[in-house]
């Protein structure tokens, strides 16, 4: 079965919200064996909307069309819809009673706008909404079918998994096409390219298209670059039913993480949706230590990615956000001279250490640009480190990029060198 996605809002053509729907939905079709070959963005406009929907209804068994069902005058996918069915709206009396109740229960009454969301194609069915005031739809257009859904991320996914998902595995098995299930697992990597990744790896990927079609289940491998979040690595198997599917992913996920590591040390820190700040904690949680931090280029990044991490009070100790050079020198015993230096580096991390009682100090200081300090480029990062049983060190980085860019890459791989630090690996 293929499904086409159609993002329907102005905004997302003028580059004001990024179509974050499409990309969580094409993940979640795949999860189901489920094809997505084609994907739309359309502006606020009927007649565009309309060939939208019909042109994704000429290649694809299916639709499924995110925004446009609010209440404003711009939100007319419910009236492009009845157009394509050829069918009027109808009020659904039940859909305004709902959105009634929910501006009841804010103590709120219900502005006459929003009886527009309980307009619905005749023959459509409801999708009750519990996130929002917009209700779903699922519309049949022949022997097809078009999902609509709200453009809020919470509303669509809640939605989907409702009622989307289900109706789809339903007609699949209707149309014998539920054979077997698909899986992916992202192992997430930092300190490698794109292209390096794909050299390693190329014998093993070239080994999983030998072994296609051998019964026991089939792999691909795809990489994702993530900007400031690293390179991932996508494992995909189709397999016959999920605990096979999963022990495969296991399989895979060691023998990748074997052939990375031996190519180039501990390049994985995470797994789906595990980011650089969990594997820190840990390590941290791990080893039974705790980390102060000191910032100077990064002004607080890394201290907020940490305390993003449920229980970061065990082992975050706090962060000195030593912007001024005064601060340096005065807070945290950095001697006077260049701030923009493996010495100063090694100071701060010393300083944080002392200074907040922490069993591991980590500073990051460097050149954000667009000018150069202490005569060194934008881009120049030093990470310093101070841990039990070591004297302080001192890490060099050049990174790419601009101002916000810089800072962001600065405390990923600040992160990521404590991380390997501490698992005694080798952090350069």
């Amino acid at each position: 079965m293929r499904i086409e996605i159609v993002a329907v809002g102005t905004e997302l053509l003028l580059g004001q919200i990024a179509d974050t729907n499409s990309q969580w939905l094409g993940e979640h079709l795949a999860a189901l064996g489920v094809g997505s070959h084609f994907h739309q963005a359309v502006g606020d406009n009927h007649q565009r909307i309309v060939l939208a929907f019909r042109t994704a209804l000429a290649r694809s068994d299916g639709v499924i069309v995110c925004g446009g069902l609010g209440p404003t005058h711009d939100d007319i996918t419910r009236d492009a819809l009845a157009e394509v069915m050829n069918v009027p709206l109808v009020r659904d009396e039940a859909v305004v009673e709902r959105i009634r109740a929910m501006f009841s229960s804010r103590g709120r009454e219900m502005p006459e706008s929003n009886l527009r969301q309980a307009d619905v194609p005749d023959g459509a069915s409801v999708i009750a909404q519990t996130k929002g005031t917009a209700p779903g739809l699922i519309c049949p257009v022949g022997h097809k079918v078009v999902y609509a859904v709200p453009g809020v991320p919470y509303e669509m996914s809640d939605m989907f998994e409702r009622a989307i998902g289900p109706d789809l595995q339903r007609r699949m098995a209707e149309q014998g096409e539920l054979e077997g299930t698909i899986a992916s697992r992202v192992i997430r990597t930092w300190g490698m390219s794109e292209s390096g990744l794909g050299e390693t790896l190329a014998d093993y990927i070239v080994g999983l298209d030998d072994e296609a079609g051998e019964g026991a289940g089939t792999a691909t491998i795809a990489f994702l670059a993530s900007g400031i979040e690293g390179i991932k690595v996508r494992v995909t198997v189709r397999a016959a039913d999920s605990t096979t599917a999963r022990a495969l992913l296991d399989l895979h996920e060691d023998a990748v993480r074997s052939i990375l590591t031996g190519a180039a040390g501990d390049v994985v820190f995470g797994i789906d949706d595990e980011a650089i700040e969990d594997a820190v904690a840990r390590v941290l949680t791990t080893a039974g230590l705790t980390v102060g931090l000191a910032e100077s280029l990064t002004g607080g990044l890394a201290a907020s990615r940490l305390v993003n991490v449920p229980g970061a009070s065990a082992w975050f100790r706090g962060s000195v956000v030593s912007y001024a050079s005064e601060v340096k020198y005065d807070v945290l015993g950095v001697p006077e001279g260049p701030v923009v230096s493996e010495d100063a580096a090694k100071a701060m991390a010393d300083g944080a250490r002392r200074v907040l009682g922490a069993d591991v100090g980590l500073s990051i200081t460097g050149v954000a640009g667009p000018a150069e300090q202490d005569g060194q480029p934008p881009g120049t990062v030093f990470v310093g480190l101070a841990r039990p049983g070591h004297g302080p060190e001192a890490f060099a980085f050049a990174v790419p990029g601009d101002r916000a860019r810089v800072r962001q890459y600065a405390t990923i791989a600040a992160l990521d060198l404590l991380r390997r630090s501490l698992s005694a690996a080798d952090p350069g």
